[in-house]
């Protein structure tokens, strides 16, 4: 699968920054062409995206998270393939990198062989991050919290 890397930094502390991304269903607020995300329970996550004009689903479970430090996935079910890593780095008082990796990959092999999806992902990606800059800079504090830990898909 295709792999796509960025990270940004931002002007928060590594608590709040890790905190709001917790928050997957408030994801379509900065992540282009989400349409909805449902958290099904601590580790099980239900996307729902417009790909190409096409709403697509998929499911991931979180196969590690660990607070202001990472939160892994991986896809288990559904019309796209989307693993990967976000990791949280303390870089001042007030700053942290967030740095994303994820392998993506469609059913359709049209859209693959094109190169469509990952040309598409990699340029959301990018935007997505700086959207997720401004909305967790210009909170007064994270819209919310979960300070669970995942080690190998169970919550602990």
């Amino acid at each position: 699968m295709p792999k796509i890397e960025d990270s940004i930094e931002v002007q928060v502390p590594v608590q709040q920054a890790y905190n709001q991304w917790t928050q997957f269903e408030q994801f379509p607020k900065f992540m282009e062409g989400i349409q909805s995300v449902q958290q099904l329970d601590e580790t099980h996550v239900q996307w729902v995206a417009e790909i190409r004009g096409e709403s697509r689903q998929w499911t991931t479970e979180i196969t590690e998270q660990q607070p202001d430090e990472k939160i892994a996935w991986k896809t288990i079910d559904g019309e796209v393939k989307n693993d990967g890593v976000v990791t949280f780095e303390q870089v001042g008082d007030a700053q942290t990198r967030v740095n994303l990796q994820m392998e993506v990959e469609s059913e359709s092999t049209a859209e693959n062989v094109a190169g469509d999806l990952l040309g598409i992902v990699k340029g959301q990606v990018h935007g997505d991050l700086e959207r997720f800059k401004q909305l967790v800079e210009n909170g007064d504090q994270e819209t919310g919290a979960w300070r669970g830990e995942v080690q190998d898909g169970e919550t602990k």
